[in-house]
């Protein structure tokens, strides 16, 4: 499960007090907001939350519902975007407090998604990508 980075910053409340949560909120809203942007520029559309997936042919983004953890719960809702394999440029997955994000390059076009740490990312969706590309 994915969201556009940005998210839980826009939805985290801060210790600081209301002010800095109404800051932090503001910044992360923007953040997913560019990311969203990106995305749609590059042809390829996001939903929040939603699955990555890799087939064959194409890197397809899947809205899911929200689950209750570890994906426990999930289910694909619809087919949101779809762009064939040969124009996905990279899938790059860093480690960020105790998640991840993974920065999607998608004709030229870079957006980041914010996963969970136990999201198979670099195993999974990264990998699968590389070996779409390779049998193509």
């Amino acid at each position: 499960m994915a969201r556009p980075r940005g998210w839980t910053q826009a939805g985290a409340s801060y210790g600081g007090g209301a002010a800095a949560g109404l800051i932090g909120g503001a910044i992360g809203r923007k953040k997913q907001k560019q990311n969203i942007d990106a995305a749609q520029q590059s042809g390829f559309e996001l939903a929040s939350p939603m699955a990555l997936a890799v087939t064959a042919r194409r890197l397809l983004s899947l809205k899911v519902t929200a689950p209750v953890g570890l994906g426990i719960g999930m289910k694909v809702q619809e087919l949101v975007s779809a762009v064939p394999v040969s124009e996905v440029d990279s899938i790059e997955v860093n480690r960020l407090a105790v998640g991840k994000t993974v920065t999607v390059t998608v004709r030229g076009v870079p957006f980041v998604l914010e996963v969970g740490a136990g999201a198979p990312m670099r195993k999974g969706v990264a990998d699968a990508l590389e070996r779409a590309k390779a049998a193509a």
